[in-house]
């Protein structure tokens, strides 16, 4: 993990440090997974965030004003959060055209969640798929 978002996880509650972590390991595993390539991790707009090659961009992050949950953040211009609406309509709470939100109690595993960030990891090839593929 680069020291910089190292550091900002570690300005936040324990259990918004573990499910970030959680979730970015989810990242890492799915796009190995996948045979995706190296993800690159960084800092944009305050937030960790995730790209591979042929992808969006992934990013998440805790915000004090809804403290009980993490948010995983994808491109609005994108089709994703209108496709996971779509097929996983009971499996999360969205906000908006960006976000997933994770409460801090929730389970991180492979399932739903997941393949919402494998479809991100590979949106570039997916885009042109009814429902991206899924």
């Amino acid at each position: 993990m680069k020291p910089e978002i190292k550091a900002k996880f570690e300005t936040y509650p324990a259990e918004a440090q573990r499910q970030l972590e959680a979730v970015r390991g989810l990242i890492f595993s799915v796009a190995e997974e996948n045979d995706l390539g190296a993800v690159a991790e960084s800092f944009k707009w305050g937030e960790a965030s995730y790209l591979v090659k042929g992808g969006t961009t992934i990013r998440m992050d805790w915000k004090s004003k809804d403290p009980g949950a993490i948010k995983v953040y994808f491109h609005c211009q994108t089709r994703l959060i209108e496709t996971f609406r779509e097929i996983y309509r009971d499996e999360f709470e969205y906000e908006g055209k960006r976000a997933i939100i994770v409460p801090l109690g929730a389970a991180v595993k492979e399932g739903p969640l997941g393949h919402c960030l494998q479809m991100a990891l590979k949106y570039h090839s997916l885009k042109h798929h009814p429902l991206l593929g899924a």
